[in-house]
């Protein structure tokens, strides 16, 4: 018999790890809403046309393909075999699983945009899937949590979504955050100015590589690409430089000339996020930072813990031409996307979860024999009713048997049932913590509940 296994890249969530995650989905969604984002779904599974040139060569490799139903080798001819994937592809795989939430909703926005009011703010929370070598931080399938803008280019959007990215991670108890900021136009502009002009989608690409490889590494690739070393070198040591934000934008400014697009936008963003009232943000900006997603056009963002080594735990940015792909041109667009799966893995490594949220169930009644179990059948109806989470042991079995149950799943109250608590109508009532019992009616371990709450 063959030893059952999940494929790499996935994970299985037991009862405590699900409650983990509604409990950052339940905070994400609160804010999203308190926002103003309203929710929408799509499907898992998209046209490969749909998805297929929005991510650049390297995201459209990690793309999940979806083999056609049936006999899908039907189409393929001898010869097709010796043409190479990219051209036996089409005839064997039409479909695929959604790299991002972005793109499916810059095609649901082409699709309904008769029916939304623009600008339209809405927030997704669904799995993606990507075909990349699994890591630490890093899987096959995982849950974004985004939020975006579309129809608006006013920089208040992008203002907007910073001050929701601290609001979240604070709200978490995720204290120890940077929100790293940059911007597309500032970097095409260095791109030209190191021997890339023409190819900044390369030049971004390997940036973006520049926490994970190294300098050098990114150095080389950039010559192999037709930058010239020494201009390469030089600019990583810019980007190196310490200061304020306003000060590395003027450093920068001095690179690329002040009419740059990107430089005035920053300098917007920076002033909009000091106007508001109260708020100590986490905001620094970063030249370095790149994204390797071809789409973005503008402002982009991305969120690192300081206080352990893991990849970015939230990211975005602006992107002008995306609905224009689909058929719907001159629509600009902003997001943030919050990684459910690093969020989780970074809180559980800082021990930043509540304690209660991995409780248990809240009641279980135990008991001795039929007549026994046919009573707490009933109570079990009435505490339900209330509103009280509870259940009742299944089997007539040993009470130790029972109680062991109990500590097992996390229970937090036993009620136990004998022939005496059925003449008196009370209950032994047991905190399952302490240890400590009482003796009380229904009416009152009904009132304990609906008092606390």
């Amino acid at each position: 018999m063959q030893k059952p296994s999940l494929p790499k890249g996935t994970r299985d969530f037991g009862p405590g790890e699900s409650a983990k995650r509604k409990y950052i989905t339940g905070t994400i969604e609160k804010y999203f809403t308190k926002y103003g984002f309203q929710k929408i779904e799509t499907p898992s599974l998209e046209n490969l046309s749909v998805l297929t040139g929005k991510y650049g060569d390297e995201g459209d490799q990690l793309l999940f393909k979806i083999l056609n139903s049936g006999d899908y080798l039907k189409n393929v001819r001898e010869d097709d075999l010796h043409e190479g994937s990219k051209h036996l592809l089409p005839k064997i795989a039409e479909k695929g699983l959604r790299y991002d939430l972005t793109v499916p909703f810059a095609r649901y926005v082409v699709m309904n945009q008769h029916n939304i009011s623009f600008p339209f703010k809405r927030y997704q929370i669904q799995p993606v899937w990507r075909a990349d070598r699994p890591q630490k931080g890093r899987y096959r399938e995982f849950y974004q949590c985004d939020a975006d803008i579309i129809g608006t280019n006013n920089m208040w959007n992008e203002t907007e979504l910073t001050l929701l990215i601290h609001d979240i991670f604070l709200a978490l108890g995720l204290e120890d955050f940077v929100v790293k900021i940059n911007h597309r136009e500032i970097l095409s502009a260095l791109a030209g100015l190191v021997g890339m002009k023409g190819r900044e989608e390369e030049f971004c690409v390997e940036l973006d590589k520049l926490d994970k490889t190294g300098k050098d590494h990114v150095v080389d690739a950039m010559v192999k690409s037709g930058a010239e070393k020494k201009k390469v070198t030089d600019l990583l040591e810019i980007f190196e430089t310490e200061g304020s934000n306003i000060e590395k934008i003027k450093i920068i400014e001095s690179e690329v000339g002040p009419a740059n697009g990107g430089v005035k936008q920053l300098n917007e963003l920076l002033q909009l996020l000091g106007e508001q009232p109260d708020r100590s943000n986490k905001v620094e900006i970063d030249f370095s930072l790149a994204r390797g997603l071809s789409y973005y056009t503008g402002v982009i963002f991305e969120v690192k813990t300081t206080s352990m080594q893991m990849g970015s735990l939230c990211g975005g940015g602006r992107y002008d031409n995306l609905a224009g792909v689909f058929g719907l041109p001159n629509v600009s667009g902003v997001g943030i996307s919050f990684g459910l799966d690093r969020i989780y893995d970074v809180m559980e490594a800082l021990g930043l979860f509540p304690k209660d949220v991995t409780s248990g169930l809240k009641v279980l009644i135990t008991h001795f024999d039929e007549d026994t179990f046919r009573h707490g059948r009933r109570i079990l109806d009435e505490l339900r009713g209330s509103g009280i989470q509870c259940d009742i042991y299944p089997e007539i079995a040993k009470l130790k048997k029972q109680l062991n149950y109990a500590n097992r799943i996390g229970t937090e109250f036993v009620i136990t049932i004998g022939d005496r608590e059925m003449e008196s109508g009370k209950y032994a009532f047991k905190n399952m913590e302490s240890g400590d019992q009482t003796t009380r009616t229904i009416q009152d371990i009904i009132h304990y509940f609906t008092a606390k709450d």
